[in-house]
């Protein structure tokens, strides 16, 4: 018997449009696709979690038992025991208020300390994490929290929603690395939705793409990867090859300099002793994990914090493109207007142009922001930087939270913008992949410092820090 199967499931009008796939018992298949696709409602459709307001019909059964149509009291008996989902975002699925103990302790109806510690050791949580809230852990130790509560009734499948994708690689590396041995160890079925190629390819030996909720390739994996049978697919295949590493060209006088720069956070040092120079015209990527100091770098050229010691001289009018245009656009002000205020005076055709530059339409500055897509948005948040003209253009994890291809399309767009506006650029992430093809030079920080500086190309090919090296070794591969 089949842990699951779902034959013609279909969602809302259109929002998934009947759908047929299976998973055996210990098989491991991966979903793959761009936002809107319909990869979380089916998610939620085999949880019996859909929104109100969104009816499924069809059929989909676990371990024979039929999900659709049943009250939730019923659908509730097979949540844990039978199916377990770990969802994107641990912040959002945990509670502020409880201690993670605690949470884990409900999640496996048991206030036995003994059941709940060897929860924690199972996912590599020390024990003594248990009387801490979810604020005072990092992503990784609270993604691990979710795992934990998801293991509580040890279920035979577990869906995993993009579980990593708000991670930097190496936690990344350490979260996919327990995934992979907990189903190993427990003989889970797993269905694993991200899109992330490599991500599945080291995780799933099966693959289903959707796109407008339906499913347009289902093969091995490795046949998906190297041959794929549709457009749509080859297309996203494509996007996720690391593309041509940026070129350098001339640079002039030093346009921003950090001498150093301390800055602390309760026992942490963010920024310690930390020098840096960036000259005009220079593209400079800045690389670390979370918590290595790279954003608290980039907040004090854009005027955005203080330093407790050391200094920082910006000798340019910068702007800034922020990781999430959900929150750094005003949700009340239309995009035009939103646009304006990067400016010194609105200019109606000046707003027209750049929307044009960055690929919308001159009528997206009557629309609001939540009208747009994701990548539709940062594209939004790049045009009101660039507006105004500034020299640097401050990009802090831009693409992070993009699907592949949409990512491949920001990329290039600010390489081209860079380029026309002759920018200097100073950018953020947590991919040297990424960096790669947007920026010249490379500045890797670690703890507060900078461990290795030099250009791109040299510090990818001969990493010479241990730090750059797992950095590099922690990118999921195609």
């Amino acid at each position: 018997m089949n842990v699951l199967e779902v034959k013609d499931l279909t969602v809302g009008e259109g929002l998934i449009a009947g759908i047929s796939f299976q998973i055996c018992r210990g098989e491991r298949l991966g979903m793959i696709g761009e936002s809107g696709s319909g990869k979380s409602l089916t998610a939620l459709s085999i949880m019996g979690l859909l929104p109100r307001g969104l009816n499924a019909t069809g059929s989909i059964t676990l371990l024979g038992t039929e999900v659709i149509g049943r009250s939730d009291r019923q659908v509730r008996r097979l949540r844990g025991p039978v199916v377990a989902m770990v969802f994107q975002e641990p912040m959002s699925a945990l509670d502020p208020l409880m201690t993670v103990g605690r949470q884990v302790a409900e999640a496996c109806d048991s206030s036995a300390q003994a059941d709940i510690t060897q929860l924690f050791i199972d996912v590599a949580l020390d024990p003594a994490r248990m009387d801490a809230y979810p604020h005072e852990l990092s992503g990784g130790q609270r993604q691990r929290v979710l795992i934990a509560m998801a293991l509580a009734h040890d279920p035979d499948l577990l869906i995993c929603d993009e579980p990593t994708t708000a991670l930097d690689v190496t936690v990344q590396d350490q979260i996919l690395e327990l995934l992979d041995a907990l189903v190993e160890q427990r003989g889970l079925s797993l269905l694993f939705i991200t899109h992330d190629l490599g991500v599945i390819n080291r995780m799933c030996r099966r693959v289903l793409v959707l796109a407008d909720g339906a499913i347009i390739e289902e093969a091995a994996t490795s046949q998906v990867l190297s041959q794929p049978a549709h457009p749509y697919t080859a297309q996203l295949v494509a996007a996720a090859q690391p593309g041509p590493p940026a070129v350098p060209g001339p640079v002039g006088q030093v346009v921003l300099t950090a001498d150093k720069a301390t800055r602390r956070f309760a026992s942490q040092n963010a920024l310690d002793n930390l020098s840096l120079v960036v000259h005009r015209g220079e593209r400079l990527g800045i690389v670390g994990g979370s918590g290595s100091g790279k954003s608290t770098l980039l907040r004090q050229f854009a005027g955005l914090d203080a330093l407790d010691s050391g200094s920082v001289t910006v000798g340019a009018q910068v702007q800034v493109v922020f990781q999430d245009p959900q929150s750094s656009l005003n949700p009340r002000l239309k995009v035009g207007r939103s646009i304006a205020e990067g400016m010194p005076r609105k200019d109606s055709e000046r707003i027209n142009q750049v929307l044009a530059e960055v690929g919308l339409a001159p009528d997206s500055a009557e629309r609001y922001p939540h009208q747009f897509s994701g990548g539709q948005r940062q594209r939004i948040s790049i045009a009101r930087a660039v507006a105004g003209r500034p020299e640097v253009l401050l990009a802090d994890e831009p693409v992070s939270a993009l699907d592949v291809s949409v990512r491949a399309q920001v990329l290039e767009l600010l390489d081209r913008l860079v380029k026309d506006y002759g920018l200097t650029l100073v950018m953020v992430s947590h991919d040297l992949s990424v960096i790669r093809e947007v920026c010249t030079t490379v500045a890797v920080m670690h703890q507060g410092r900078i461990v290795e500086h030099g250009p791109t190309e040299q510090i990818w090919v001969n990493p010479q820090h241990e730090y750059t090296r797992s950095l590099l070794a922690a990118i999921p591969r195609l």
